[in-house]
């Protein structure tokens, strides 16, 4: 066998045990709330949607599982719902802001949208979209980034690029996903409306 022959062989028998022996992980939907949004987290959280990402070496896979097993700990699960209600229950997003830094999980996609989301609650649109670029930039698929990127959008008067959101929400999820309803509702709306989202 050549090597690289060998070095495909061993990547592929280390990516079959990574994913057979790993134990599924609770994954934090960015829920919604008021306006066209909608709470999207009940106990336990529900799984983000997202498609399936291309095969990485074992070495990234290694990183990722260990990343994504300090997502299940107690304390962090304890402390996103908490941050969860702080923007929910009581639209405190300035708080809610410094309780998901505190998590120490910034480039996780789902705290990055709740960061971004909470910034945009406040106006503060230029911080906001960092944040949801960030969360995209973590994971492309994260379909309620691209849902709250697109509101985003058309609070800023880009409809055109609010319906590009919505294509990439279709080609996520379909047309039938309450992301897509949402923002298509949102897109329905005349412009200047003045809805808040």
């Amino acid at each position: 066998m050549t090597k690289s022959a060998i070095r495909l062989a061993t990547l592929t028998i280390s990516l079959m045990a990574l994913v057979v022996g790993s134990p599924p992980v609770p994954a934090f939907a960015a829920g919604g709330g008021g306006g066209a949004e909608s709470p999207m987290m009940t106990a336990p959280p529900p799984e983000t949607r997202s498609a399936p990402r291309p095969s990485r070496s074992s070495t990234q896979k290694a990183k990722k599982k260990a990343k994504e097993t300090s997502l299940g700990d107690p304390a962090f699960i304890q402390g996103y719902r908490a941050a969860y209600a702080t923007i929910y229950d009581r639209n405190e997003y300035a708080g809610a802001i410094e309780q998901l830094k505190a998590l120490g999980h910034d480039d996780h996609p789902n705290v990055a949208n709740l960061i971004g989301y909470s910034y945009r609650k406040l106006g503060e649109y230029k911080l906001s979209q960092a944040w949801y670029e960030r969360a995209l930039k973590a994971d492309p698929n994260h379909v309620l980034t691209w849902q709250y990127y697109g509101l985003w959008q058309i609070e800023q008067g880009n409809r055109e690029s609010a319906q590009y959101h919505l294509s990439r929400i279709a080609a996520i999820c379909g047309g039938d996903c309450a992301e897509y309803r949402s923002l298509a509702a949102a897109l329905e709306q005349p412009p200047g409306s003045g809805l808040v989202y």
